[in-house]
């Protein structure tokens, strides 16, 4: 075979020569073939089986990441950490906005007056209006800056120096101002290792976004100082009356030191701790060169000067407790305080106190609500002494309403085509497992429906329940705005077995009494609904026949039956309720323009010695509606060892800081400390009675706002 001859296949195959348009050239064997050109192709088929082989691979098998190249492994690094980043500033977009840190840290102080202006409760902490660092002295930012953090405006969050002084000296936590602003205004107090790694996360975040001296500002703003005080002019005010733009080199320093420990430190109650706390302050500032050592020796203590700004108002009664969280939903977070107008009626309120307090109750406890037919609350009750117990059996307590359940049974019956004068059966119940009895034993043939209910009788309710179905019954309850669970074929459900609160029974008559439900109670005066509101509410109300005849039926109960104790000379509805072994007694009803519950029992749920519904809760609710209807006089007040908390309250002991008018000249007696004293508007002394004597010393700033 001649050199540089390679014979294909087609080479070998003969040639039809008559064919000629299909006889193809024949290739020339090159003299010279390019053997570098076939190794460059062979390489090139071998590089395509191999990216083939791995484009094959699957991602969970090793090959697949072990031939990634440095470049690729870079790159998609990048791409996983930006990812991240983005990840992460929407997460704390979502659960850290910066807006946060410009909102109170707790709920500001809100003050509760009654109908007629009364203040009634004061709750939440003492949160004045944020404070403008250029406003404030030099010496103010300094103090805190000094003892907190030393490098506030050289690091970006987190000092690491400041971490390895504080492990190193003892002092300080090390933790940045910054720090401090993301863990109080953004974290909860638990001490974890991921809480801490995101308050430093948080931190690195408000750097990124905000200015040093923004930052400065939102912590001062914020901050607790102990006295239930927080941020810096609510502190300066409480301690010293005076604007945070006015302190005074020694005032800023306490202040300062009180954030290690507010409470321990707070001037009013633990001066010396606060004092010693000051020097260490002033110490730190004359370090930083803010202040010279004859600068810093020659700061005077600072006077404490609380003054009684407020009247005193209770922190908590029952209606309070239950009207508070309701003004709170509808409150944007601010550093004003609130003041709120209710519905609860002074007299009312201090009327129900009296009557409960005279009431013989033995050892068992008692709850009272009045409301309007449109749900506004005017008085509660919520026990016997909001002081040794705050549960509030009005809204709280969840017990069987007994008899007074009834109302639905008969309601239910009355629109199912029942007339008050129809008869049922009033024998005893011998078929079944469940065998109630009638009080006293009382039976009789047949009864109507209006004396089977005047009268209470069991075994008749049950009955009619059975025959109108208690779905019916339970769909009745439901449109009045009971919620409470009720057992659909439970005979039992006639007598008031369900258990739920006297609030949530009251508002279920005061629907009747207004002849529209479902009612909901409310501690705040709503305005006339609009023509969309009135098309769009759901409000049921009952025909007028039947009305008629729930009332007929109510009227009844009270002048002639189991309610005659309750019994008012003018037109009234009521219904007593008694559950077993006397372990819950109630009165629910209404006359004029109040409906009126009244409960009865013991908090342990053990009987009562014989208490029902028409005796003690009858004659409580009798004597409540006789004096708020001024139907005649009411009860005078029951001596009382201590101040009645239910309502407006009118203090009975002088507290420390309390003030007295003397004369009409201006003149006051405050009590302070372990003595008295006496000063006037315009006179630049005044006179302190004390243990050492008599002494006359300036008087403070008479100015009628802080300097």
């Amino acid at each position: 075979m001649p050199a540089g001859f390679y014979p294909l296949y087609e080479s070998m195959q003969p040639v039809d020569l008559d064919d000629e348009d299909d006889v193809l050239p024949r290739p020339r064997a090159s003299a010279t073939p390019d053997f570098d050109a076939w190794d460059a192709k062979l390489a090139g088929i071998d590089e395509a089986l191999e990216v083939e082989e791995k484009r094959r691979l699957r991602w969970w098998q090793r090959d697949y990441w072990r031939e990634r190249s440095k470049l690729w492994w870079t790159g998609r690094g990048i791409m996983a950490a930006l990812a991240l980043f983005v990840a992460l500033i929407g997460w704390l977009a979502i659960t850290a906005p910066l807006s946060k840190s410009l909102e109170p840290i707790a709920p500001p102080q809100v003050t509760l007056l009654a109908s007629d202006g009364t203040p009634i409760a004061r709750q939440g902490a003492v949160v004045e209006a944020p404070v403008k660092l250029a406003d404030l002295p030099a010496h103010v930012p300094q103090a805190f800056i000094a003892i907190e953090d030393r490098r506030f405006y050289s690091h970006w969050g987190i000092d690491p120096r400041g971490i390895a002084r504080a492990l190193w000296t003892g002092y300080g936590g090390g933790s940045t101002i910054t720090q401090q602003l993301a863990k109080f205004t953004f974290l909860t107090p638990e001490q974890s290792l991921s809480r801490k790694a995101r308050e430093a996360l948080i931190a690195f975040w408000l750097e990124g976004w905000l200015t040093k001296d923004e930052i400065l500002e939102r912590y001062l703003s914020n901050a607790y100082f102990g006295d239930n005080q927080y941020g810096l002019r609510a502190a300066s005010l409480h301690y010293f009356y005076r604007q945070p733009e006015n302190l005074k080199p020694e005032q800023a320093a306490m202040l300062a030191g009180l954030l290690q420990a507010p409470s321990r430190y707070a001037p009013t109650k633990h001066y010396d701790k606060a004092k010693a706390r000051m020097e260490l302050v002033i110490g730190a500032m004359v370090e930083e060169g803010y202040l010279s050592q004859a600068q810093a020796r020659a700061l005077p203590d600072p006077r404490i000067d609380v003054r009684q700004r407020d009247d005193n108002v209770p922190t908590g009664t029952y209606f309070a407790d239950w009207a508070l969280p309701l003004a709170r939903e509808g409150l944007e977070a601010s550093y004003s305080r609130q003041v709120l107008t209710t519905t609860l009626d002074s007299r009312l309120q201090s009327l129900a106190s009296r009557v409960v307090a005279r009431a013989p109750l033995g050892g068992a406890q008692v709850a009272l609500v009045a409301m309007r037919p449109n749900g506004e609350v005017v008085a509660m009750v919520g026990g016997r002494d909001y002081g040794k117990s705050p549960f509030n059996r009005v809204t709280q307590a969840r017990r069987q309403p007994g008899s007074t359940f009834k109302i639905f049974v008969y309601l239910a019956a009355l629109e199912a085509g029942w007339e008050p004068d129809d008869t049922i059966p009033n024998t005893p119940i011998t078929q079944g497992s469940y065998r109630p009895k009638n009080a006293r034993e009382r039976y009789s043939e047949q009864i109507t429906l209006k004396d089977a209910f005047s009268q209470s009788s069991n075994v008749a309710a049950v009955r009619l329940l059975q025959a109108v179905g208690s779905d019916k019954v339970i769909r009745t309850a439901r449109s009045l705005g009971i919620t409470a669970p009720m057992a659909e074929g439970d005979p039992s459900l006639a007598l008031g077995t369900s258990s739920m609160t006297l609030m949530e029974l009251t508002a279920a008559y005061a629907g009747i009494a207004a002849n529209e439900f479902p009612v909901e109670p409310h501690a705040f005066a709503r305005d006339d609904q609009s023509w969309w509101e009135w098309l769009t509410t759901r409000k049921d109300s009952l025909s007028r026949r039947d009305h008629e005849a729930m009332e007929t039926m109510l009227r009844a109960a009270i002048n002639r039956g189991t309610g005659r104790n309750a019994v008012l000379p003018i037109a009234n509805y009521g219904k007593t309720g008694t559950t077993q072994d006397y372990r819950d007694a109630l009165f629910v009803g209404y006359a004029g323009d109040l409906v009126v519950g009244v409960w009865v029992g013991n908090d342990d749920n053990t009987p009562m010695k014989g208490v029902t519904g028409g005796s003690t809760p009858a004659r409580i609710w009798r004597d409540f509606m006789r004096g708020a209807l001024k139907l005649e006089a009411g009860p005078k007040p029951a001596p009382s060892t201590s101040p009645d908390p239910e309502g407006p309250v009118q203090p009975l002991d002088l507290e420390e800081g309390a003030t007295i008018p003397v004369g009409e000249n201006g003149a006051v007696l405050r009590v302070e400390g372990n003595g008295l004293t006496l000063s006037q508007e315009g006179v630049p002394v005044e006179v302190r009675l004390s243990e050492d004597g008599l002494v006359v010393q300036p008087a403070p700033s008479s100015s009628p706002t802080p300097p």
